[in-house]
């Protein structure tokens, strides 16, 4: 089959389009024709090399835990899918090595849930990753609740817009940060926005004079302490990106894999309540392309891979 991969740890250069070994199917995975994956900032950095101490590399790796496709195939212990049904996953596994920038994808099924109908292949691609974090994030550590105020950092990303409208739903005041070009943006999704950057504790207060109740960083360092200082008594922060909020009293996650919260989500954007923008869209062989927007920071939604099939 034809997919992205890289032999050894580097900048986008180190990515190649090519053949590669068809994926074999194990009893509890399916075989999935991968129509559109999805770009992360985890995805170029574990291309770099940062997560080697936690997900050592098996190379040649391909990169992408994001997907968007349909079945062909599947484990004689999975019952739960069959041929022609249409998927999404976030397929992490405990190594990087078969990721989701290939043609197929042999995806355990713990990292599956049924495709929202209301989205197309590159939108619905884009929710695995980025919503999972945003719903975990909010339930399991915040537990944000109806009538509080939480504060979401970069709102305009590809976790930071699920967060706003999740959060929106829950029935919270959402304060969301952003760049300018980005407010309405952010206003459309359910936020009141603000602007990052110098000041901004001074700016949420005047929204909200009494502070936040949650806070959901998907920034880290001077937002992060900024943040901290935002805080009611008994409210909670939570970080993705810094472990020292740890030292905030507030709590680190890195999200998993969740079968029945990603159909939670594809429940939800079915029901209209959750949409994805793709601000972009790159063919699997310019996926080097993609990384490198992606690097440059300040994407509105997601990026999307496209991948075409004879």
């Amino acid at each position: 089959m034809k997919a992205i991969s890289y032999a050894r740890y580097g900048g986008p250069e180190v990515l190649e389009y090519g053949e590669v070994e068809d994926p074999k199917l194990g009893p509890d995975s399916v075989l999935v024709r991968v129509r559109a994956a999805s770009v992360n900032p985890v995805d170029w950095k574990a291309r770099q090399g940062h997560l080697d101490a936690a997900l050592p590399a098996v190379f040649p790796v391909i990169p992408g835990w994001d997907l968007a496709g349909v079945v062909v195939r599947t484990g004689p212990a999975v019952p739960e899918f069959s041929e022609g049904d249409e998927v999404i996953g976030y397929v992490r596994e405990d190594v990087l090595s078969f990721g989701t920038c290939a043609e197929y994808v042999a995806a355990p099924v713990r990292t599956l849930a049924p495709k929202p109908r209301r989205l197309g292949f590159e939108e619905a691609a884009g929710l695995p990753l980025g919503g999972l974090t945003a719903y975990q994030v909010l339930h399991r550590l915040l537990g944000v609740r109806r009538g509080e105020t939480a504060l979401v950092h970069a709102a305009a990303g590809g976790v930071g817009s699920v967060a706003v409208q999740l959060g929106a739903h829950l029935g919270a005041r959402v304060i969301g940060t952003a760049s300018a070009r980005n407010h309405d943006f952010v206003r459309g999704l359910g936020a009141e926005p603000v602007a990052y950057g110098e000041g901004l504790a001074e700016r949420v207060r005047g929204l909200a004079p009494e502070g936040v109740d949650a806070v959901f960083d998907t920034v880290g360092g001077d937002a992060l302490k900024a943040s901290a200082n935002l805080v009611v008594p008994e409210g909670r922060l939570a970080s993705i990106v810094d472990p020292a909020v740890t030292d905030y009293g507030g709590a680190y996650w890195f999200v998993r894999p969740d079968p029945t919260d990603l159909r939670k989500l594809s429940d939800l954007a079915d029901q209209g309540v959750l949409t994805i923008h793709v601000e972009e869209t790159y063919p699997l062989d310019r996926t080097a392309d993609a990384h490198r927007r992606s690097e440059e920071g300040h994407v509105r939604g997601k990026i999307a891979i496209t991948v075409p099939h004879p």
